[in-house]
């Protein structure tokens, strides 16, 4: 699935037993084809939220998702919902893998997880692979090919999907911006800033809901998969992967989180330093120019100062997911040292959302 970031040894921390899992997929994978024996296991190790794992057998490739280990925010991590999501999605959305199985049972291996076939590709990081270059054509295609697919799926019907089920109806946005207001204060440490200002703001000048669809809610180019190997169109998108948050919602709240992640060239320093996808490469379209190609591809208008509240909501719930992982290893629940690396990114992400407001005021 991913050369550039290649799974390696698992921690010893995240470890299960290999064997009853292996048992436990001969009798209850829909096709147990190739899956004799035990497999070989390793861990890639991105992912500060669940816990992913490569299962190698000798002529099949499957990946394995669970939930982290130590205190969870309430609604999170729930396996069984990002399983059905991905299931119920694959006949009328081509960029899920093939779900294989989902296990219930904790006494397992001490948590719920799935399993799903591996999809081969590359997925970009930070830097391109030393084998893989974009011209600025090529970079700005690639833009176009990753919002393709996002306004693809906000076309999704909903109903024909049988996914009405797994959102709350109207309301998504005053929903998230208290949902996410709550969760900051209760994973707040001391050595972080309350974001009261920012919370006031995004509670104050939040919009109307625009549409009602099926949003990933974590859509980045390291959670897409490209058939870079292909010979007639290196920059086909094969899969989108990490359904965990996924949901019924509206769009620009979706657009609003992905680009949270978007750094371009002309960044600051410290934001650069934060980036984990090659967004920033010539021909990238920058921020503003993403927004206005969704809304060309989408049919929907969003206009600067609109934009304004999408782009602090999705900077803040992105410093509130960072502090909850944070929490984890301030409270010693996992001595994962990449953990401790998303303090500063907390306390940038807290600036940088309170000069945007004050920008606006």
């Amino acid at each position: 699935m991913n050369e550039h970031n290649p799974a390696g040894a698992v921690r010893e921390e995240d470890a299960f037993d290999v064997a009853a899992v292996a048992a436990w997929l001969r009798e209850h994978a829909g096709d147990p084809t190739g899956l004799d024996g035990t497999p070989e296991v390793r861990q890639f190790p991105g992912g500060a939220s669940n816990l992913t794992f490569q299962l190698s057998y000798p002529g099949r490739e499957l990946i394995l998702r669970r939930p982290p280990g130590g205190t969870k925010a309430p609604g999170a991590h729930d396996m069984g919902r990002e399983f059905t999501i991905q299931s119920r999605l694959a006949p009328v959305f081509d960029y899920v893998p093939a779900m294989v199985a989902f296990c219930q049972d904790e006494s397992l291996i001490g948590s719920d997880f799935y399993v799903m076939e591996m999809l081969p590709g590359t997925i970009l990081r930070a830097d391109l692979p030393d084998d893989m270059s974009l011209t600025e054509h090529d970079a700005r295609a690639l833009c176009g090919r990753f919002l393709d697919v996002l306004v693809e799926l906000h076309s999704v019907d909903v109903d024909a999907a049988g996914l009405s089920d797994i959102g709350k109806g109207t309301g998504y946005v005053a929903r998230q911006v208290g949902g996410w207001s709550g969760r900051y204060r209760r994973a707040r440490t001391d050595n972080v800033g309350d974001l009261e200002t920012v919370m006031a703001w995004l509670d104050a000048h939040q919009p109307d809901d625009v549409a009602n669809c099926v949003i990933h809610n974590d859509f980045r180019l390291d959670n897409v998969v490209l058939d870079w190997q292909h010979p007639g169109d290196p920059l086909r998108i094969r899969g989108v992967l990490d359904w965990e948050m996924a949901t019924l919602g509206d769009p620009l709240m979706d657009l609003g989180g992905a680009l949270a992640y978007w750094i371009q060239a002309d960044d600051d320093a410290v934001f650069r330093r934060l980036r984990r996808q090659p967004s920033d490469l010539p021909g990238m379209l920058t921020r503003e120019e993403m927004v206005r190609a969704y809304a060309e591809r989408s049919g929907r208008s969003v206009s600067p100062e609109q934009w304004r509240f999408y782009e602090v909501f999705g900077l803040f719930r992105l410093a509130v997911i960072a502090q909850q992982i944070y929490y984890r290893f301030h409270l010693g629940q996992t001595s994962n040292p990449a953990y401790a690396e998303f303090l500063p990114m907390v306390r940038y992400l807290d600036e940088r959302c309170t000069r945007l407001v004050m920008e606006a005021s």
